[in-house]
């Protein structure tokens, strides 16, 4: 009696500030039906507009839990998108080179931060983002990340300019890969090894040819399976740089447990082939709420105190990025 009088209390405790947050998540989404802009960027926009919902004592605990516990299980249910099958898809050579753009991607981002003065887990975070699936990817590491308000303001500032990036590039990559001359499948293993988000690899891909676009998800759902073992290591290397400061030992994340079991799950054929693709929409819909949620916990003046470095490092790092696969596209003939 007494558990489902406590449970009953904190729910009542967090409904208006997650019924806020649906609110705005819903129209975000159907902004983003109407103008063909990202449904992210939308729900950042209009959660940062209401702000002042997050310093009333009844919106302030469903904003926590939303940008918080539901975030972690949008990660959770994107283990259902991840196929191990499509890394060797177009052959070991291919899967080795993509793997190691990714990772040299990474450790790209991480060293420019330092360069230029910039907090590392930010150059980490955001080169992640870059260089694994975009939004989703940097809503998944930044949950193995250290949470304060500076992580906050860090993924806020990453979703941001991964979508504008990301939509400059589906417009570009294909009038560059046509002014190059690039074969199909060239065509095709540039822009999926390259752009950042899944969306805009569709776009940029089957805009080209039918070719293109299934050459480049192929070469898209390598790097986005590499998520769940570069979000372990993202964790292992936190967790140690964490112990080495505190005392205390950093408790185990149990949904990136729960994140690798689905995927495993999924990749075993236990997942029927038609519920895959609404547990993926689910872990969308999750991550446009806990969006919000982060929009409504930050200010328009504290992401503009930042500066324009980090805009400067995303350039940075997905210039890196694509040199390193258009390069090898090229040289590869």
């Amino acid at each position: 009696m007494r558990a489902s009088t406590a449970i009953l209390a904190r729910v009542q405790n967090r409904a208006h500030g997650v019924a806020a947050c649906l609110l705005v998540a819903m129209a975000a989404k159907f902004l983003a039906l109407n103008y063909g802009a990202p449904t992210m960027l939308f729900a950042l926009i209009l959660g940062m507009s209401v702000n002042f919902l997050y310093e009333s004592e009844d919106c302030a605990p469903g904003i926590d839990f939303c940008s918080a516990a539901i975030l972690r299980f949008g990660v959770i249910l994107l283990g259902a998108k991840i196929v191990f099958a499509d890394v060797l898809a177009l052959g070991w050579l291919t899967a080795v080179v993509v793997i190691s753009c990714v990772f040299a991607t990474i450790a790209f981002g991480g060293l420019v931060a330092r360069l230029i003065k910039l907090d590392y887990k930010f150059g980490l975070l955001s080169a992640g983002a870059v260089a694994i699936c975009g939004i989703s990817a940097a809503m998944t590491l930044s949950s193995v990340m250290p949470q304060n308000r500076e992580m906050q303001r860090y993924t806020l500032l990453t979703v941001i300019m991964v979508a504008g990036f990301g939509a400059i590039a589906m417009v570009s990559f294909p009038v560059l890969a046509n002014f190059l001359e690039l074969t199909p499948q060239q065509a095709g293993i540039f822009i999926g090894g390259s752009i950042h988000d899944v969306s805009h690899v569709v776009g940029a891909g089957y805009a080209m040819s039918d070719e293109v676009g299934y050459t480049a998800m192929i070469v898209k759902m390598m790097r986005v399976a590499l998520l769940a073992p570069i979000a372990w290591l993202f964790l292992l290397f936190f967790r140690q740089r964490q112990q080495s400061e505190e005392s205390q030992k950093p408790a185990l994340p149990w949904f990136l447990l729960l994140f690798i079991a689905l995927a495993v799950i999924n990749n075993i054929g236990w997942i029927p082939a038609a519920l895959s693709p609404l547990l993926s929409q689910i872990s969308k819909d999750f991550f446009v709420i806990a969006i919000a949620a982060l929009g409504m916990k930050t200010t328009f003046k504290g992401l503009l105190d930042i500066g324009w470095r980090p805009a400067a490092m995303v350039v940075l790092q997905s210039t890196f990025l694509g040199g390193l696969v258009l390069g090898w596209v090229m040289l590869s003939t």
